[in-house]
């Protein structure tokens, strides 16, 4: 059996209290939402939301460790959210579920801001070792924002992705970096798009002195994009094993996949709680239907953020996905 590596893709649900609090602080309306000039009672109260994230991860042995993305109010689109040259206009529907998030609109040359690389500097200080980055793939970036800029897609996802290069060539040391794609999934691109998709997410991949993952959600790529993916310089890919079983086992025996894999077995967005065992068995099912593979490595993760999720829902399931490790030795 390959070696297991327990993670996340991080975006943790906010603690009541924390939610509690930001309300007060806050406020309600769309102009409340974070923008990178909060003050220092705001900066304090996401603080102490990161050290509980941080605290409860390692206590229960995760693998890899995220900062959570507590000060993420947009989800995946909060970079671009915070970035300068970006203007966030009305509120539009996150894919096809019930939250929403404030249109990115880019209106000038994109230039990193330092904000995640901040998030992680902080959590470093609290982290001994398997600090993992997390940040959205240029593709589904991109998909979420409007371009009032650059004036050409592909013109707009190569300034996406220099963008998100130049962002992680900031970060502090971390073991693994995850770049989160559903896009790929949601909105897939098309003929010609698909390799300019691998590219962008090659060129955030080569700006990492980390394993990094390309995590895809909420179904099977098709054939077509998996197969570019392939070509992106990635250490694995990730797969929601939760949405779809059958067509990413068929991806991954028709056209292979990298030496290690990133497995998405534990739903983010259902309550039911797995017990470790069932985690353990699903990891076995993938290794079994895959026989033409070795893997070298198994991440085995949440399939997708867990915002979606109640705050004692979403520690458990961290409870029940840490204690895999020994349920698959065991095995």
């Amino acid at each position: 059996m390959a070696k297991v590596v327990t993670t996340t893709p991080g975006l943790f649900p906010l603690p009541d209290w924390a939610k509690d609090e930001l309300s007060d602080l806050k406020g309600h309306q769309k102009a409340d939402l974070i923008d990178g000039t909060e003050g220092a009672e705001i900066e304090d109260t996401y603080d102490r939301v990161q050290g509980e994230h941080l605290d409860h991860q390692q206590s229960v042995g995760l693998d890899r460790v995220v900062e959570g993305q507590g000060r993420w109010d947009d989800m995946i689109a909060h970079p671009l959210a915070v970035a300068d040259a970006v203007e966030t206009r009305g509120i539009v529907r996150y894919y096809d579920n019930n939250n929403f998030y404030r249109e990115p609109v880019v209106t000038g040359d994109l230039a990193a801001t330092g904000d995640v690389a901040a998030e992680l500097d902080a959590a470093s200080e609290q982290v001994e070792s398997g600090l993992q980055a997390v940040l959205p793939g240029p593709y589904s970036l991109a998909d979420l924002a409007t371009d009032d800029h650059y004036g050409d897609d592909a013109a707009f996802l190569d300034a996406v992705a220099d963008f998100l290069a130049d962002e992680v060539a900031e970060f502090p040391n971390v073991e693994t970096l995850f770049l989160l794609e559903p896009s790929l999934v949601e909105n897939p691109p098309d003929d010609g798009a698909d390799e300019r998709a691998s590219e962008a997410i090659d060129a955030v991949a080569s700006a990492a002195d980390a394993d990094v993952v390309a995590q895809s959600y909420w179904g099977a790529l098709d054939e077509k994009v998996y197969a570019y993916l392939m070509d992106a310089d990635v250490d694995a890919i990730g797969f929601d094993f939760v949405a779809d079983h059958e067509d990413n086992v068929y991806n991954i025996s028709e056209y292979g996949t990298k030496s290690d894999v990133a497995l998405g077995i534990v739903d983010g967005q259902n309550t039911l709680v797995e017990e470790p065992e069932t985690i353990a068995e699903r990891i076995e099912w993938v290794d079994d239907n895959t026989p033409s593979t070795e893997f070298e490595t198994i991440y085995a993760t949440i399939n997708t953020a867990t915002f979606y999720l109640p705050s004692n829902k979403y520690e458990a399931k961290l409870d029940a996905l840490a204690a895999v490790n020994s349920e698959v030795i065991s095995a």
